[in-house]
């Protein structure tokens, strides 16, 4: 199985009036940044057999970027995505087919926690994703069991990929 994960593009800030926490949205700036991304994104990967993403907007939005990006995909909401349950993310992953393209869409410290899990390396070590980058895991059992990192790509390099 091959995991991609992506953190969500640029957001409005915490605490940016008229917009709760959970329901921030890209700003028109990220939109723009992460659609030139997702088109470097559909360069080196093509489509996922299943898109999960976090339920809150920001996220949404940028799992539906990409999903246009590679034409036929549509998102699937998974909550554990938006609570950082990093169990519960990777129970959802083993429930799909072993040989399936996943890709995720979440959070910060989340998927950078995701991917020290998977990699075997203690939070503090992290690789933290910037707005809109990506890393791919190979998982040859289960997600639970950790993989290999084949590619950990920042989001100014997708946009020149593109």
């Amino acid at each position: 199985m091959k995991l991609l994960i992506v953190r969500h593009a640029i957001a409005y800030p915490h605490g940016t009036p008229d917009y709760e926490e959970d329901e921030r949205p890209l700003t028109p700036e990220g939109r723009r940044k992460f659609e030139r991304a997702a088109r470097g994104l559909v360069k080196i990967i093509g489509p996922p057999d299943v898109l999960l993403t976090s339920p809150l907007p920001r996220a949404r939005q940028t799992a539906e970027i990409a999903a246009e990006a590679w034409g036929g995909v549509s998102p699937t909401e998974e909550p554990a995505l938006a609570d950082g349950d990093i169990d519960a993310v990777l129970r959802a992953i083993d429930r799909l087919p072993r040989d399936a393209r996943i890709a995720v869409v979440g959070h910060e410290p989340y998927v950078s926690a995701l991917l020290g899990r998977l990699l075997g390396v203690d939070h503090t070590d992290r690789l933290e994703f910037r707005k809109g980058g990506a890393a791919l895991v190979n998982l040859p059992g289960s997600a639970l069991n950790g993989g290999r990192l084949e590619w950990y790509v920042r989001p100014k390099i997708l946009r020149k990929l593109a």
